[in-house]
């Protein structure tokens, strides 16, 4: 992946850039309400809160205690939202030095534990050792969403999932059908603009 410019989600087909506010809102949980600052990088392209919204009432019966990885983290909207609402442990994965930063310092103001940024590419991380997690949530630039998508999951299917995972998977809605392992299963689907989303069980 290019490492030209700094990013996090890339925006959708058609947005303009830097498209949302100069903040993310923490929607439930224990730091329901606050919002936090996000930098001004390329492509960042969080997660609208009624989608979040959507995915953490999908995801309340498995937040409690779970360890959650986000391959794509770009603001750390869903790995923060998942720390609010009880989860043990994220990994934010992201590899632009001054989004880093941001999620870091995000961290530090709401004293969240449990919390680990990995300043890295997607791919290098899931080439590394694995570990298991219960939650990933995967949302890649659109612009090459089809292939990470399959890449990742190829990945994340050799032992990063716990038995019964679920993973989060944002894509364009135009791509119609989704890159995944044949044993994973679509269990909630949704969309929203140009946006499509779907929980996946890495049966």
């Amino acid at each position: 992946m290019a490492r030209a410019k700094p990013r996090g989600r890339a925006s959708a087909p058609g947005a303009r850039a830097n498209a949302y506010p100069g903040s993310i809102r923490i929607i439930g949980g224990q730091w329901r309400s606050r919002r936090l600052p996000v930098p001004s990088a390329e492509g960042l392209r969080p997660t609208p809160d009624r989608v979040r919204e959507t995915l953490f009432n999908w995801l309340a019966p498995h937040i409690a205690g779970a360890s959650c990885l986000d391959l794509f983290s770009g603001t750390g909207a869903l790995c923060l939202e998942a720390l609010s609402r009880g989860a043990a442990q994220v990994v934010m994965v992201e590899q632009s030095a001054e989004v880093v930063r941001e999620l870091r310092a995000n961290i530090a103001r709401l004293e969240a534990r449990g919390a680990e940024v990995v300043p890295a590419d997607a791919l290098e991380y899931l080439a590394g050792r694995p570990r298991a997690f219960d939650i990933v949530f995967l949302d890649p630039p659109f612009a090459v969403a089809e292939a990470m998508i399959r890449r990742c999951a190829e990945r994340l299917a050799r032992d990063w999932m716990k038995p019964g995972g679920l993973v989060y998977i944002e894509a364009p809605r135009a791509l119609k059908t989704l890159p995944l392992p044949s044993v994973w299963q679509i269990v909630k689907s949704g969309a929203a603009g140009q946006v499509s989303y779907s929980l996946v069980r890495a049966s």
